[in-house]
């Protein structure tokens, strides 16, 4: 039986634990809120995009759409994940849903290019025996997710221009709210043409109609190159998001189980400390009653 001096430091020490899983958690809340508000900024250059592309596309730009994914393509795919640990399962199931997407789109191994965000999750790769072929840190903060983003870009550049690359995916973790989040694809080449059509087909909110100078095909591949960068620059900060709210779910049920223990502890350390008193009490009337027999 532990004494009452090893109970003691026991509750000490899981004290100590709590008040680290509750700091940890605070950052968590703050990180989610940071990348949400970066997310939510970028709506509204996202909206500009659109409105871009809806004059370059007013006078009928084709929108058919590419022939369906076929077997013999080559799929490229951006996994994202994490660096750090206590994330929960957030790196098993971001790549259970990306083999299982690619599976089902029946693209073999051979014909796949994947590019991890993240060490945890590409070693998460490495042991299903898939192949990645570079891996990037997953930014640490907000002012992070720019440079990563261009060091993504130039990699699918990359992949389209030297490797013929017919598709390239997104797979990341979607940030719902608070510390729910759920696996998540994303298209990303080629661009949705049904997609390009629902923009060209919204009405312009005045009656006004801007006008460009610059050639049609140009304007519109930067506008596309911009809207790349916006479709990467989401997936990263949802990702980040869902990393932390991931975390602040762990957190949350290893500060339940730290309660639950430390209410435990508590209640024998009291018990052995009233039986230690009633012991004491006890030693004391015993004395007391053999110096009244002797006398």
């Amino acid at each position: 039986m532990e004494t009452t001096e090893e109970l003691k430091r026991r509750i000490q020490s899981s004290e100590d634990l709590q008040a680290v899983v509750k700091t940890m958690k605070s950052l968590a809340l703050v990180k989610i809120r940071q990348y949400e508000k970066a997310v939510e900024a970028l709506e509204d250059y996202n909206r500009t995009v659109e409105m871009g592309l809806r004059i370059v596309l007013r006078d009928g730009q084709d929108t058919r759409e590419k022939r369906p994914f076929a077997s013999d393509d080559r799929l490229g795919a951006v996994i994202f994940g994490s660096d750090q640990g206590m994330c929960g399962q957030l790196n098993d199931q971001v790549v259970s849903h990306a083999l299982k997407f690619m599976e089902e789109l029946g693209v073999p191994s051979d014909r796949r290019r994947l590019l991890a965000v993240g060490h945890r999750i590409s070693a998460r790769l490495d042991a299903e025996k898939q192949k990645v072929e570079e891996t990037f840190p997953a930014p640490k903060s907000v002012g992070g997710i720019t440079d990563r983003v261009w060091e993504i870009l130039l990699r699918i550049k990359k992949w389209t221009d030297m490797h013929g690359m017919d598709q390239v995916f997104l797979f990341y973790g979607r940030q719902l709210s608070g510390a729910a989040y759920r696996p998540h694809s994303v298209r990303l080449l080629p661009v949705d043409r049904k997609w390009l059509e629902r923009v060209r087909e919204r009405p312009w909110p005045t009656p006004m109609l801007p006008t460009f100078t610059m050639e049609r095909d140009r304007l519109f591949s930067a506008l596309i190159h911009q809207y790349l960068f916006v479709s990467l620059f989401r997936a990263v900060a949802e990702s980040s998001a869902s990393e932390n709210a991931s975390r602040l779910a762990s957190m949350q049920g290893a500060e339940k189980n730290i309660r639950d223990n430390l209410a435990e502890l508590n209640t024998r350390y009291h018990q052995q400390r009233q039986m230690k008193i009633t012991e004491e009490l006890l030693d004391i009337v015993a004395g007391f009653e053999a110096l009244r027999e002797s006398e």
